[in-house]
């Protein structure tokens, strides 16, 4: 027989786990079905979570896992690869077991396609970075570059000027001229110099960026690069089901209510799920009021059964 729970959590990371958390808590019987693929796999740390900054992000999850376990929630490594809607959820995993759930949590996250300069991905998380709030603390004071991708890229470059004064924005594939004038008048502001030319590649010295080198050969000595990575959003499941998506300009997410209930009924997301910006913090938030609304939403729905027989 197909096995069955209240709730099926789909992505083991800080949102799904902070779900499964409260669900196991209020006695639901929940999986979570965990591909293994966090965003913050690159990072070695993660910072500006209260009580926890400075945490390796595979040793919080790990915790994480742990915890839920204490309250009967069930983890499998698998991925799902089909979801389909009836009287409940029907859930197909790639190793071929198929579960049904009253309640989904989608939890699938994003991935962060990074900008195809020789280097980059192989720095990613170390001293080519996205996230300053995530990051700058550690590597303040140094020589900054900043890699753009849009004229969009002028935030960053104005944004990391909070934590090193010295800041070089190189325009790679953007013209200058694509910069309004108020751009480079607060990129002069800031401190800010723009290097235009394209970037061919990263200089590492021993394991450690210590410039970047444009096309025309020319070096520029930089201890820490950001980028701004194209975010993907992983909303297949989402979109077999129907859910209304929204536009931005960082890609298409799902159209949620304040605890995270998509168009779906009884289809809850969370995390990076429902945007580019949700931080480890707010992931951990985001699971718990899904979690805690799915909670309210089961307990009224037996009530109102059990009141008509």
């Amino acid at each position: 027989m197909t096995e069955r729970y209240a709730v099926v959590v789909v992505g083991g990371g800080t949102a799904g786990l902070s779900a499964a958390l409260v669900l196991g808590r209020a006695r639901h019987r929940t999986l979570v079905v965990d591909a293994g693929e966090p965003r913050n796999a690159p990072a070695a740390h993660m910072q500006g979570y209260l009580s926890r900054d400075g945490m390796p992000p595979a040793e919080f999850l790990a915790v994480g896992r742990e915890e839920i376990a204490r309250y009967g929630v069930e983890l499998v490594r698998d991925r799902v690869v089909e979801v389909e809607k009836g009287e409940d959820f029907a859930v197909v995993l790639a190793g071929g077991r198929t579960v049904r759930a009253r309640r989904l949590v989608i939890a699938t996250g994003l991935k962060d396609e990074l900008p195809a300069v020789p280097g980059v991905a192989e720095r990613f998380g170390r001293d080519v970075l996205h996230c300053p709030f995530c990051h700058g603390w550690e590597v303040r004071d140094q020589p900054f570059g900043v890699l753009a991708t849009s004229p969009a890229s002028v935030h960053q470059a104005l944004i990391v000027s909070q934590w090193s004064k010295d800041v070089r924005f190189f325009l790679h594939t953007v013209a200058e001229e694509e910069l309004s004038d108020q751009d480079l008048r607060r990129l002069a502001a800031a401190g800010v110099e723009v290097v235009p030319g394209e970037v061919a590649g990263l200089v590492v010295e021993d394991d450690r960026l210590t410039g970047v080198r444009l096309a025309d050969s020319t070096t520029h000595a930089r201890s820490a690069l950001f980028v701004a990575p194209r975010p993907v959003p992983q909303t297949g499941l989402l979109e077999r089901l129907g859910a209304e998506l929204h536009e931005t300009p960082f890609g298409a997410y799902p159209v949620v209510d304040p605890t995270g209930l998509t168009t779906v009924p009884g289809v809850w997301a969370a995390g990076n799920a429902i945007g580019f910006a949700e931080q480890v913090v707010h992931a951990a938030s985001g699971g718990y009021r899904a979690a805690s609304a799915i909670v309210g939403d089961l307990l009224m729905t037996d009530l109102d059964a059990a009141a008509r027989e």
